[in-house]
């Protein structure tokens, strides 16, 4: 009998712990990290390092609690996508009360590690970007907008800032430039998703852009983003926090995401749009990987 309840427990928590969403949960705290290691000009004292751990759990558990409210909401619109209907929330698995508990407990957790270890103002950017997430963008612009994404998109690309208030307590032009570049770049990720599964996002009654404006314009859209991308990325080595070694990742990843975007513009296809999903994934996680490497050996 002990055996089967304990079962039964690893089963529920490794529900719990898919609803965190943990590749989300692994790019978001990786992009705090670069804003905390980019707001320390050398290298790290153990101390540092210490703080920083801390304050990546606590963006860790605050994330994860908004993306528990996020499975929650959505159940029933998840439910109707084959990529999310595998979701615990979306087959029923999970009570709706212990979801909310389960984020409650994330939430507040999180909360109370940043405010007492880190610094109040980390725990504010934090609770504001949790509210931003679960509240307005999931309850109220989600399934109102074909801009959801675009507005929205500001509380996906704070991590570089709550990493760098973190270490500094306070919010430098740096880290701004950080958010404007993740900022920029999730339009393009996300409508390229949206493009391929487009039936599944039209069956949902989600108003993604190639639901209400159809694939031509939501290509031409991403073609734009990816452009005004190519020059956000660069502005890090303008504003003088990255050398040369950036310059040339910058360029390259850009200008490889602008042709991906150029192919899907000329000729559509969902296996280009695949592709240009994919490859914005690649793009950012090596622009910031050659950000960290450019910090620290220049």
């Amino acid at each position: 009998m002990q055996t089967i309840i304990s079962r039964n427990s690893l089963v529920v928590m490794g529900q719990l712990y898919a609803l965190t969403k943990p590749r989300v949960l692994q790019l978001i705290v990786f992009c705090a990290l670069v804003g905390m290691v980019m707001a320390v000009p050398r290298v790290p004292t153990f101390t540092e390092i210490q703080h920083a751990l801390l304050a990546c759990a606590g963006i860790w558990l605050v994330a994860g609690a908004a993306a528990a409210i996020n499975c929650l909401v959505e159940k029933e619109i998840d439910a109707k996508m084959k990529r999310t209907s595998w979701r615990p929330t979306a087959q029923g698995q999970i009570d709706g009360l212990l979801t909310l508990l389960f984020s409650s407990v994330l939430l507040a957790t999180g909360s109370a590690l940043l405010y007492f270890w880190i610094n109040p103002l980390t725990m504010w950017l934090t609770l504001g970007t949790f509210l931003g997430y679960a509240v307005v963008y999931t309850l109220i612009l989600k399934p109102l907008t074909p801009q959801n994404i675009v507005i929205g998109g500001s509380s996906g690309a704070m991590p570089p800032v709550l990493g760098w208030a973190a270490m500094t307590d306070q919010v430098g032009p740096e880290s701004l430039l950080l958010f404007l570049i993740i900022f920029l770049w999730t339009p393009p990720h996300f409508w390229a998703l949206a493009l391929y599964r487009v039936e599944e996002y039209r069956k949902s009654g989600l108003p993604m852009l190639p639901v209400t404006h159809g694939i031509n314009f939501t290509c031409l859209q991403i073609l734009l983003y990816t452009l005004i991308l190519l020059a956000a990325c660069l502005m890090p080595f303008v504003y003088g926090m990255s050398s040369w070694l950036y310059l040339i990742f910058a360029l390259v990843l850009s200008s490889v995401f602008v042709g991906h975007a150029f192919k899907l513009w000329r000729q559509y296809s969902d296996e280009q749009a695949r592709q240009t999903f994919k490859f914005s994934l690649v793009h950012l996680s090596l622009l910031f990987a050659a950000m960290l490497i450019d910090h620290y050996l220049f």
